[in-house]
């Protein structure tokens, strides 16, 4: 049996689409922004440090079936992508069953809902379409908005944790936090 490819989703505003190389410079552009980047490198990428982890982006695709970087388009322009992955450190458990949401908007598409829209509907496919067990998403403790998004999917908070870093940004003595929701709690919200 062929593994299970990425597929084409759809939500009213959103369609997310598997990354390709064809986003690449919509990904220099997002990481290049220093606000975008806040709380994960806390400066602008280079663009061969996007072109770096863009290979990386593709190849999570590759790892699990199904699961990957999406790039959302609103009326055929990009606004971010969007992750489902499998879970990449042991103090996020299993693999098998659970992969981690993640999501990334260029800051003009920011307060318009779009990273709710998009992320509930990669929790829809990762339980409907993929039978995944868990969905979980991290953020550093100080980031109010990413935080605000997974409440607003019906993620629960989980625990706080310390990561090592080599280079801290402003905030991390404060924390990770790590949300999740579970396909029964998924099933009973809807």
């Amino acid at each position: 049996m062929r593994p299970m490819s990425q597929a084409t989703l759809r939500t009213d505003r959103i369609e997310l689409v598997p990354l390709s190389d064809e986003h690449l410079e919509h990904e220099i552009e997002l990481d290049a922004d220093p606000e975008v980047m806040r709380y994960l490198s806390g400066r602008a990428r280079t663009r061969e440090e996007v072109e770096a982890l863009h290979r990386l982006r593709l190849a999570a695709a590759e790892r699990a079936p199904g699961l990957g970087f999406w790039a959302g388009l609103v009326d055929g322009w990009f606004v971010g992508w969007w992750i489902l992955e499998p879970p990449t450190r042991a103090d996020q458990g299993p693999v098998e069953g659970q992969a981690e949401l993640g999501y990334r908007l260029l800051r003009r598409y920011w307060r318009q809902g779009l990273a709710s829209e998009g992320a509930r509907e990669l929790l829809r496919h990762g339980f409907e379409d993929l039978g995944l067990t868990r969905v979980f998403a991290e953020t550093m403790a100080v980031n109010t908005a990413s935080r605000a998004t997974m409440n607003a999917i019906g993620m629960r908070y989980v625990r706080t944790f310390h990561a090592d870093w080599e280079e801290p940004l402003p905030g991390s003595d404060l924390g990770e936090v790590e949300y999740a929701i579970t396909r029964a709690q998924w099933l009973a919200s809807r």
